[in-house]
């Protein structure tokens, strides 16, 4: 039901949106004497802030077309390498004349939490320079139509194994806030039935692997609420004529709203600002104010069986750290890893995940030898601050390549170049030829059988 209001207000205000982008055009426009005034760039400025807090804003584009090296400007050519119905894995090709040295292959694991991977725009363009980068771009589920199936928490594992074997072994995973517990799940599971292409190091950052500890209010709304109460208030029927037109979702419109009313006042001063540096003709500014509210502000829905298992499994029941988490029956074991190196990384005033609920990860996987493992906390920094920013890039990036470099076995296998389907019980096998239809296609989707699902509410 409220999605459907919230459709037919979107489309209701449309010709207000299209008679204010002709009101900013005309007080902007060079043959109008009232353009240089204060009242007409107050006008043009009024018009521009009122469209923009009432369009709803699409997918942004990567812009990921070269990097600089030592002077050098070396094309990336951003690739599908792996497409199943709700996600794709990026992979960033370099391009150039001459050979260049083989670089450590990074798959970062996007947050699967109302955001689309876009959001890390940054993280890629900072791991690029000294790394071979992939990177998973979810799909919107209100894009997937029904036939697809469905998909839970143990489909998003699944997923991650195909796509381990995809970028190839000895590799390296990096994972962003909420995806930091299923890749720990799923590197568990791969340990524990020797397969070969595990990852070689492991680097969690700003992840809800214990909610227990140092909790925020994220945490909070999900220890007073039961799964029932979160099904029947944030879960909604995707409405027409959207391809997913009748799936369930956590809508992405309500994930944003939670964002928004963590620091509604530094928002409404964000946007405060933009009216005045627009009128004052601070154009920097304004791009600037632009650039990030053309991301935060695009938000994808989450199907509702992988929102509502998230909930379960990692905000009421802290399944992981009480070592009761299963994937389709098959325990969950971190403690026994034993080979991949683990590093963490948290935010001194990260709101999302607390200090401290990341760092939980070395308290689980006891396995590992403590020469293996590496904790580091960013000071001055929120939860944005952990995976993007100048202190991200500073201070944070040179620490992950130096635990790359020190923990990276040998170049390892290339990427598989076959097709990996999931069982019945979830285990991965391979088959000796890949479909042409679906180049390195991931077998892990399912049509019709699932189960209950949740995300992250961060």
């Amino acid at each position: 039901m409220y999605y459907h209001v919230y459709e037919m207000n979107h489309a209701a205000l449309s010709p207000l949106r299209a008679a204010a982008d002709a009101t900013r055009l005309y007080f902007q426009h060079p043959l109008n004497p009232l353009t240089r005034t204060p009242f007409g760039r107050s006008m043009a400025a009024a018009a521009e802030l009122f469209e923009r807090t009432t369009r709803r804003y699409g997918k942004p584009e990567w812009d990921i077309d070269s990097i600089s090296v030592d002077g050098r400007e070396i094309p990336i050519t951003p690739t599908v390498v792996w497409d199943e119905p709700f996600c794709k894995l990026m992979h960033f090709r370099k391009g150039g004349n001459g050979k260049r040295a083989a670089q450590p292959r990074v798959l970062i694991v996007a947050p699967m939490s109302g955001h689309y991977a876009t959001l890390l725009r940054g993280t890629v363009k900072a791991m690029l320079r000294d790394h071979d980068v992939y990177i998973t771009d979810w799909v919107d589920a209100r894009m997937v139509p029904l036939a697809e199936g469905t998909f839970d928490l143990d489909d998003f594992i699944d997923y991650l194994i195909s796509m381990f074997h995809t970028v190839g072994a000895d590799a390296h995973v990096m994972a962003v806030c909420q995806p930091s517990v299923p890749v720990l799940a799923a590197v568990s599971l791969m340990h524990k039935r020797k397969d070969p292409f595990l990852p070689a190091t492991m680097i969690l950052m700003g992840g809800p692997i214990d909610t227990r500890v140092n909790p925020t209010a994220v945490n909070a709304l999900a220890e007073k609420r039961d799964l029932k109460w979160f099904s029947n208030n944030v879960i909604m029927p995707v409405p027409f004529p959207h391809p997913g037109f009748m799936r369930k979702v956590y809508p992405g419109f309500l994930q944003l709203g939670g964002f928004m009313n963590m620091n509604l006042d530094r928002h409404v001063a964000a946007h405060r600002d933009l009216f005045l540096h627009l009128i004052e003709g601070d154009g920097d500014s304004a791009d600037k104010h632009r650039d990030f509210y053309d991301e935060y502000l695009a938000v994808m829905d989450l199907t509702a069986e992988f929102y509502l298992q998230t909930v379960d499994t990692v905000f009421i029941r802290h399944a992981l750290p009480k070592g009761e988490m299963e994937h389709r029956g098959e325990p969950v074991e971190p403690q026994a890893i034993t080979d991949v190196a683990l590093m963490t990384i948290e935010g001194e005033n990260d709101d999302i995940s607390g200090l401290g609920q990341t760092k939980a990860a070395h308290d689980i996987c006891t396995g590992i030898p403590a020469k293996r493992q590496a904790h580091y906390m960013q000071p001055r920094v929120g939860h944005y601050g952990v995976f993007n920013g100048s202190r991200f890039r500073a201070e944070i990036v040179p620490r992950i390549t130096a635990f790359i470099a020190e923990h990276g076995r040998s170049e390892g296998r290339a990427p598989a170049r076959s097709r990996t389907r999931a069982s019945g019980n979830g285990a991965a096998r391979t088959q000796a030829k890949r479909k042409p239809a679906r180049r390195n296609a991931s077998p892990a989707r399912k049509r019709g059988n699932g189960g209950q699902g949740i995300d992250s509410p961060a």
